[in-house]
């Protein structure tokens, strides 16, 4: 039995690893891996191995068999998801391991849809095949975090990503972007965003920073995630790059529930209220603090949370750097709306036209665009951009994980302080692991929430 246990635990590992190949690029679907496994006498040997396609289908199950064969028969199926029951646009994936005759169904995680949640196992086992779950449970539940929290949660698992200097600032005052990473940490966030649904910024780093959001990986740059702008009053340039690529990537702009109101502040010189941010390129800071009731002082504290369970970045010295090489993350978010648009009206209907999906939400309840985003099959959502956006969603009790990622540079007495830091850490946050990039640190914290 042990030999079993240690078998079906080397094989499901196999099956999760081919898994995360697509991760963020299946569409509302997860990225189910499979793997069939044959022994006739000389030891078990893969003969069919596959992932869910890019876009969602043919799910892992059927590509997993077909590459296997007549070798299926007799064989046992290792799938890190049950196996669908329903009939959509492709025909249930357990009916199709019945069909193939295979011996024997290994499977990490149940599937919470409601459509399945059970009824894949049943089908599986009326047919004489024999099932067991929970194989590397834990392991599975982790490369399936975003699907499995919108199907439980009705919200896409959120990663909040910020890179902080060695004193703990994430700009300094009056300089923009400042490189406070390395190319090898940078990279990684990249690849970071390939394997997301979807990244999210506020108005004020769309502005101010005009980036693309996009993978610029060789390879990956058709896995780029669907960007998502915090722009209460529909600020967002027409001429920017978010706009002029909204066709070829997907972009939402996140509009305030009350529009009318800056309809009227548009046609003022500056209105502040219009901005999700204040951002040191423009001179001026200010970015509230967390509640008391959410910061420990050191990452070993308590751990007691008070949230909601069921609603929660080559460098010497500092320098700017252009978009490309470190778009926003860094820092605080800012800039001014351009004020050739003045009526809110006109200024939807011009991107709508440009390609851009506008959502209209209240921008103190981002509870409510995860929502939205979850109805739009976005299971992962990365928050990059500005102080003000990560607290909004941090004292709102909607961070999954944190990744911070610490640099070696300091940024000194004009620096922007970030609203955390690896002494600074939100209650209820767990510290998992510590990576290394060259000189810097990435730390990753996981809201550890109760079963």
């Amino acid at each position: 039995m042990a030999d079993r246990t240690q078998e079906d635990e080397r094989f499901m590992a196999e099956a999760l690893g081919v898994a995360r190949r697509n991760l963020g690029a299946t569409g509302s679907n997860p990225s189910v891996g499979c793997i069939i496994v044959r022994d006739d006498g000389d030891g078990p040997h893969i003969v069919g191995s596959a992932v869910t396609a890019v876009g969602g289908r043919p799910h892992a199950e059927t590509q997993a068999l077909a590459m296997a064969g007549k070798a299926a028969r007799g064989a046992t199926a290792y799938v890190t998801l049950e196996p669908c029951s329903h009939h959509g646009k492709t025909p249930p994936c357990a009916d199709a391991l019945v069909a193939a005759g295979v011996a024997r169904v290994v499977i990490a995680v149940t599937d919470p849809d409601e459509r399945v949640s059970g009824r894949g196992l049943d089908i599986l086992r009326d047919a004489g095949i024999v099932v067991d779950t929970g194989v590397l449970e834990e392991e599975g539940e982790r490369e399936l975090e975003g699907y499995l929290m919108r199907k439980r949660n009705n919200r896409p698992y959120v990663t909040l990503k910020l890179a902080v200097s060695a004193d703990g600032m994430i700009g300094i005052k009056g300089q923009g972007q400042i490189r406070i990473t390395g190319a090898a940490a940078r990279e990684h966030v990249q690849r970071l965003r390939a394997e997301t649904d979807a990244i999210l910024v506020g108005i004020g780093t769309a502005i101010t920073d005009d980036p693309e959001l996009t993978v610029r990986l060789s390879g990956l740059e058709d896995r780029s995630p669907v960007r998502v702008v915090m722009d209460p009053g529909l600020a967002l340039p027409l001429d920017g790059k978010l706009v002029a690529t909204a066709r070829s990537v997907p972009v939402i702009a996140v509009a305030d529930t009350e529009l009318e109101k800056y309809d009227s502040e548009f046609a003022e010189p500056s209105p502040p209220s219009v901005l999700s941010d204040i951002s040191p390129s423009r001179g001026e800071i200010g970015m509230p603090s967390l509640p008391p009731s959410l910061i420990e002082t050191t990452a070993s504290s308590s751990r007691a949370s008070s949230v909601d369970e069921a609603s929660r970045e080559d460098r010497a010295q500092p320098q700017p750097i252009s978009p490309l090489e470190g778009e926003m993350s860094d820092r605080t978010e800012g800039g001014n709306p351009p004020r050739t648009i003045s009526s809110f009206s006109t200024r939807r209907a011009a991107l709508e036209a440009a390609g851009v999906e506008v959502v209209v939400c209240n921008p103190s309840e981002p509870l409510d665009l995860l929502v939205a985003l979850a109805t739009r099959g976005i299971s992962s959502l990365l928050v990059e951009g500005g102080a003000r956006t990560a607290q909004t969603f941090l004292n709102a009790g909607l961070v999954d994980r944190i990744l911070l990622f610490t640099g070696a540079v300091t940024l000194g007495s004009e620096g922007v302080p970030s609203p955390l830091d690896r002494h600074l850490i939100p209650v209820g946050f767990v510290h998992r692991q510590t990576t290394t990039f060259g000189d810097d640190l990435l730390d990753t914290y996981e809201y550890e929430r109760t079963p």
